[in-house]
């Protein structure tokens, strides 16, 4: 797209010419509701997987595909290691964990446990998103977002052009 094309994009001029992706969100929690909502906006189709059929959600993957990015928006639930192997088994694009970079991530060790190879494992991103200091659900649905574009995109994100 040139600049003026991108211009015209801006001011409304024209469509933006949005790619084919879908964002699948796991697990119920605040950030997957702002995730959700944010990634629609952005042109995203977006579903949220849940395997407690007593919260919001579908409770199994659809068929993920390579325009399909994984993000499981909570590492404190049992069923981590379980729903990442399955996301794991499909072809999507992208598998992230949301979590503190500053502790390890409790989804390398219940994967090797199911017996998920390491090659694998290592498909699975953590953390996620660009580091803009967020804090607040909405601030971090923004930075996970922000840095899936980026990669998508191939650009470092922040304010390097």
């Amino acid at each position: 797209m040139t600049t003026s094309e991108a211009c015209a994009v801006a001011h409304g001029d024209a469509p933006a010419d949005v790619p084919d992706r879908t964002l699948v969100a796991v697990f119920a929690s605040p950030v997957a509701r702002y995730l959700l909502a944010y990634a629609a906006d952005l042109g995203y189709r977006t579903l949220l997987v849940d395997p407690d059929a007593d919260r919001d959600g579908e409770t199994t993957f659809p068929d993920l595909d390579e325009h399909t990015d994984v993000v499981v928006t909570d590492h404190h639930r049992p069923e981590l290691g379980e729903v990442l192997r399955d996301a794991l088994a499909g072809r999507s694009r992208w598998i992230g964990v949301l979590g503190n970079p500053r502790h390890p991530g409790p989804h390398v060790e219940m994967l090797a446990a199911l017996g998920v190879p390491e090659t694998e494992v290592a498909r699975v991103h953590r953390p996620v998103g660009l580091n803009i200091g967020s804090r607040t659900p909405p601030e971090i649905a923004i930075a996970t977002l922000a840095g899936l574009i980026a990669e998508r995109t191939g650009r470092p994100g922040g304010f390097a052009f």
